[in-house]
């Protein structure tokens, strides 16, 4: 049995799809099973990262984890949760854990947006568990949505990441990815860089314009928000690092900028 912590969220919905589709047993730990619906053949439980006794009881009876990031943005209290999942999954007898961390945290302990991350790879590695790190870029789906619709209508799109690329990855691939990393034994001891195809946002305009015509306009000054915070990481370069391990976890290639924009606007 595989149980997937935080299966409520929209990442982990498509890993436990993913693993029922291929006929492993599932357990969703959620933090509201009164919330989760009924998902066909997947068992609920309560799961709440704040709550350790819940967490042992979710995970009991199963040989492996995987432990979904927490979102909370405090550094102290993720650590907290995530080694609450982790001191459950020692206590219980689970074999082994896999983590979705971000890009960089294997070198980023000084306190910056990966310090949770880091300080959970190190518990996980220092557990005595098996582990597989699953190191993520952003999401294709932060940036290529149903919000496409409105800038074919406009038949423009304005961006300020300067015409850098972006590495980013959807969500399907990942969630695929990590459902290939839970049920696989090879990948026990592996840390993964993962990361989509480069692409741009002029090379966006040009697969929009496919459909409709799209001229695409650089703009300086930052988006307010979220959004202007990534798009200012990009205009320096930093999301352009490459590499092979979604490809090769996958055992495929990752979805093409191309199809991840048929996707959004279907």
């Amino acid at each position: 049995m595989i149980v997937v912590c935080a299966a409520s969220g929209a990442l982990g919905r498509l890993v436990v799809g993913e693993l029922r589709s291929r006929g492993h047993g599932v357990v969703a730990a959620v933090r509201d099973p009164g919330r989760a619906g009924e998902p066909a053949g997947v068992e609920v439980r309560r799961g709440d990262y704040d709550d350790p006794a819940s967490l042992r009881a979710a995970v009991r009876g199963a040989y492996r984890v995987l432990l979904i990031s927490s979102p909370e943005l405090a550094t102290e209290r993720r650590v907290r949760q995530h080694r609450a999942v982790i001191d459950a999954a020692v206590a219980t007898g689970v074999r082994a854990i896999a983590y979705t961390s971000f890009l960089g945290a294997d070198r980023d302990g000084g306190g910056g947006m990966n310090a949770a991350h880091h300080e959970t790879e190190r518990a996980i590695t220092g557990s005595g568990l098996g582990f597989t790190i699953l190191r993520h870029p952003f999401y294709s789906d932060a940036f290529i949505n149903s919000g496409l619709r409105a800038v074919l209508d406009a038949g423009v799109l304005a961006d300020g990441t300067g015409g850098r690329g972006l590495n980013t990855a959807l969500r399907a691939d990942l969630a695929a990815a990590a459902a290939n990393a839970l049920t696989d034994d090879k990948h026990l001891g592996q840390a993964y860089d993962l990361t989509g195809p480069l692409w741009t946002y002029p090379q966006l305009a040009e697969v929009l314009s496919e459909t409709r015509p799209v001229e695409h306009r650089d703009r300086v000054e930052p988006t307010p928000g979220p959004m202007g915070f990534l798009e200012q990481l990009a205009r320096a370069g930093a999301l352009e690092r490459q590499t092979d391990d979604l490809r090769r976890l996958l055992g495929r290639p990752p979805a093409t900028l191309r199809a991840a924009v048929e996707a959004a606007l279907a």
